[in-house]
């Protein structure tokens, strides 16, 4: 199957699994007086929003260069990305303050059978989803998409051993103690859950501003430029890289000294496809530029 339309089935399915989540966990949350049950609703509504946007910077980023974008629309997926990680980090700040006001209010009573069959529910099918994105997924929207999916996944399990808690307070008799495990279990997975949006916030932005690609994808791109200097007797080779989205930028600056078989502009070319040959293999979309001096100074 053609990857970007492999990427927009699986953001598809995500807008999907998240409507379901968001009208069946609102309802649950109504039913049993579980605020941390609503939340995971009001997170579920709006990861629908998000979503669709992910489906429409996808479709954006795809449409290729143009006048008005000479260098192509993947600049859409990380301001998408950064835009989805802001909204859910402000709705987990939300969600602390109310958990907050909740456990100085004296807790929540909870229907702690409806609740614990939520949790499972919402654990298994998490895990489900979460599989199907890891597996398929290409796009840095695709794989943002999946990390909020695991770490769902993560919180839904840790709000199955809460509701566990709850159940064993209620049968020793301790029901004052249980109505503050609902609050208490809000602020805990909202706090925890904005490392998600945080560390997507700082690998959007690293795109966004051009900074230097992820370690891997530069380690690669440092190993494709040194074969092909070393093939060619170049003297010097220096590198600089940035990854938006789904495409690396790439420029190449060879210092070609005496010892060096390249003399001619066909000598470059031939240069210029080794390396495209090289960076082919690793599999991303690429914009290289690739320039040839024999004064070091030039290329620094």
């Amino acid at each position: 199957m053609d990857p970007d339309r492999r990427d927009r089935r699986l953001l598809l399915l995500s807008v999907w699994a998240s409507g379901a989540f968001a009208l069946v966990s609102s309802v649950w949350g109504i039913l049993s007086g579980s605020s941390m049950i609503v939340f995971d609703g009001l997170s579920s509504f709006i990861s629908v929003g998000l979503s669709m946007l992910a489906v429409i910077a996808l479709r954006t980023s795809r449409a290729g260069a143009d006048e008005r974008y000479p260098w192509g629309r993947e600049i859409w997926e990380p301001v998408t990305v950064v835009v989805k990680a802001i909204a859910l980090a402000a709705l987990c700040i939300y969600a602390v303050v109310g958990g907050i006001s909740d456990l100085l209010a004296g807790g929540r009573e909870v229907s702690t059978g409806w609740a614990l069959a939520y949790a499972i529910v919402a654990t298994v099918s998490g895990a489900v989803v979460t599989v199907l994105m890891r597996r398929g997924g290409r796009s840095d929207l695709v794989r943002a998409e999946a990390a909020e999916w695991f770490g769902d996944t993560l919180l839904s399990v840790g709000v199955l051993v809460g509701f566990v808690i709850a159940i064993v307070l209620v049968g020793i008799g301790r029901p004052d103690l249980a109505a503050y495990v609902d609050p208490a279990m809000v602020v805990i997975v909202s706090l925890l859950f904005l490392r998600i949006p945080f560390r997507l916030v700082g690998g959007g932005m690293r795109e966004i501003l051009s900074m230097s690609p992820p370690e891997e994808t530069r380690a690669a791109l440092d190993e494709a430029v040194e074969a092909v200097r070393a093939r060619f007797g170049i003297e010097e080779a220096f590198l600089r890289a940035s990854k938006v989205g789904t495409r690396v930028d790439v420029e190449v600056d060879f210092v070609v000294g005496e010892d060096s078989s390249v003399r001619t502009v066909a000598d470059g070319d031939l240069v210029r496809q080794a390396l495209h040959d090289r960076l082919a293999e690793q599999g991303h979309e690429r914009s290289v530029t690739v320039a040839f001096t024999t004064e070091r100074r030039w290329a620094l």
